[in-house]
Order: structure tokens, then C-alpha cells, then sequence
């Protein structure tokens, strides 16, 4: 069992920046690869951000490449969600998750309970 602490959200202006932070107990931390996933009001969750176990794989959603940037401490069981440029259109529930496989899609076991980012145009 694995369970994931998200902080980091609030309220920003476009083109500001934000930080999230997943912060994971329970099994080995560094067993799992982890992802980042948001949901707008009305809107299905999507796929932003996943990193390998190592961290030596990233993927990002076209959305958010060249503005977000996933990265994990093993050593603090944290990952994190550097979030730049942001738009009004990153307004969401942004989750993290964590699985035994490297995914890009939501099929995560573990879920956190969100953290909201909202981005004022």
C-alpha cells in the first residue's frame, strides 16, 4: 500500500509559476513510477507528467511540454511538479499517482486526494 500527500496548489496569475509536491509512505518509494494527472470542472482526468522509478524516463502531455517539469527525491519519497507559464486552461484538480509500471494513461493503483491549481487570467 502506498499513500500520496499532494501540496503545492493555489491560486496564480498566467505566466506565473507553481510547485507541486506528492509526498509518498508506505511500500518503497522508489519501486514505483509515478504520474501527474489533473481534472477541470466537467472535463474527464487526464494525463500531464509520469516519471520512472529512476527517474531517468519522462513523458509529458503535449499540453504542458516545455512548460511543466516532473522530477522525485527517492531519498525525501517526493515527487514533484514544476509547473511554469502557466495558462488559464491549466485550471484543474492536479492528482498524483503511483504504479509498479510506467504509465501514460490513468490505470494507476494509487491515488492522492488532489490539490487544486487555479490560474487567473
Amino acid at each position: 500500500q502506498v499513500q500520496l500527500v499532494e501540496s503545492g496548489g493555489g491560486l496564480v496569475q498566467a505566466g506565473g509559476s507553481l510547485r507541486l509536491s506528492c509526498a509518498a509512505s508506505g511500500r518503497t518509494f522508489s519501486s514505483y513510477a509515478m504520474g501527474w494527472f489533473r481534472q477541470a470542472p466537467g472535463k474527464e482526468r487526464e494525463f500531464v507528467a509520469a516519471i520512472s522509478w529512476s527517474g531517468a524516463r519522462t513523458y509529458y502531455a503535449d499540453s504542458v511540454k516545455g512548460r511543466f517539469t516532473i522530477s522525485r527525491d527517492n531519498a525525501k519519497n517526493t515527487v514533484y511538479l514544476q509547473m511554469n507559464s502557466l495558462k488559464p486552461e491549466d485550471t484543474a484538480v492536479y492528482y498524483c499517482a503511483a504504479d509498479i509500471r510506467l504509465r501514460v494513461g490513468t490505470e494507476y493503483d494509487y491515488w492522492g486526494q488532489g490539490t487544486q491549481v487555479t490560474v487567473s487570467s
